[in-house]
């Protein structure tokens, strides 16, 4: 009787244990599935942190020369002058960032007609333009992690033409408002796709709620959900958050205070991959 009795009660304790069990990985499966349905984080706009300010830095044009090349085109050759900025310096809150950081420090983003920037950590740069062409330069001291010195002085805007003879003929200054677009451009890996860079350069205007503002359309066009299209009406850099992984797009457009485009949007694609895909 007490060996049945036994028998009957250890029977009894495998079932309780093994529904046990059964509820236990039934409760785990439905907990994987519930975080891999959980859709991802909206995209957004952060602030980015205080960056070291450099009041007296200085930006020019020292010389710019043209030589003509072959029958329709001619070589042109700017140098700058760069006063109270280090280029190839490290900037000191660079490892607090958080951000893709240059490994060759401050450099000038050299833009030309508003296509991507070249980064100089030379004072000097060259570029071959056809005969008969109107052109118009940015450029900008930047910061190594590439956000740009907007301070007065920093910047410089040269308008100019190559005429039919390959000669290079200085235009006058744009008195228009201008936008031109500096962040994200390229490929951002790993950790870097955390923070992206969002930085433009504005001239002849000022940023405000009431008067010019800029219109930011942000894509994941590998993820079209993953999207944002938001106003900005304060020139400062921004950080783009949870855009996610794949093939994605930024579109800037100047407005002015009646919400009209000035000028042509700018845009760039982009991407963004995930540290194993690479290794991969």
């Amino acid at each position: 009787m007490k060996i049945h009795t036994l028998v009957t009660i250890t029977a009894i304790c495998g079932i309780f244990f093994t529904a046990c069990n059964d509820a236990s990985t039934n409760k785990g499966t439905s907990s994987t599935d519930s975080v891999k349905n959980t859709p991802p984080p909206p995209v957004s706009l952060a602030m980015v942190s205080a960056s070291p300010e450099f009041p007296n830095a200085a930006l020019a044009i020292s010389s710019v020369k043209a030589e003509k090349v072959g029958k329709d085109s001619a070589k042109v050759s700017f140098a700058f002058d760069v006063k109270n900025y280090e280029l190839k310096m490290q900037t000191p809150d660079k490892d607090n960032k958080g951000c893709n950081n240059s490994k060759d420090g401050q450099h000038i983003h050299f833009i030309l007609d508003n296509k991507p920037y070249k980064a100089l950590y030379e004072p000097k740069n060259d570029v071959t333009l056809p005969n008969n062409t109107e052109h118009y330069l940015m450029a900008f001291l930047s910061r190594s992690y590439h956000e740009s010195i907007k301070s007065k002085g920093a910047a410089v805007v040269y308008h100019f033409k190559i005429d039919e003879k390959g000669n290079l003929k200085k235009l006058d200054d744009p008195k228009t408002p201008m936008l031109f677009y500096s962040r994200p451009k390229g490929d951002y890996i790993g950790k870097d796709t955390a923070n992206l860079l969002l930085d433009f350069y504005v001239w002849n205007c000022n940023l405000s709620p009431d008067s010019f503002k800029v219109k930011a359309e942000i894509t994941n066009e590998t993820n079209p959900s993953q999207s944002l299209t938001t106003t900005i009406d304060k020139w400062e850099s921004h950080f783009i958050q949870n855009l996610g992984t794949g093939k994605s797009k930024v579109t800037l457009t100047l407005m002015d205070k009646e919400g009209k485009a000035i000028g042509d949007p700018v845009a760039r694609e982009f991407n963004m991959m995930a540290q194993e895909a690479v290794k991969n």
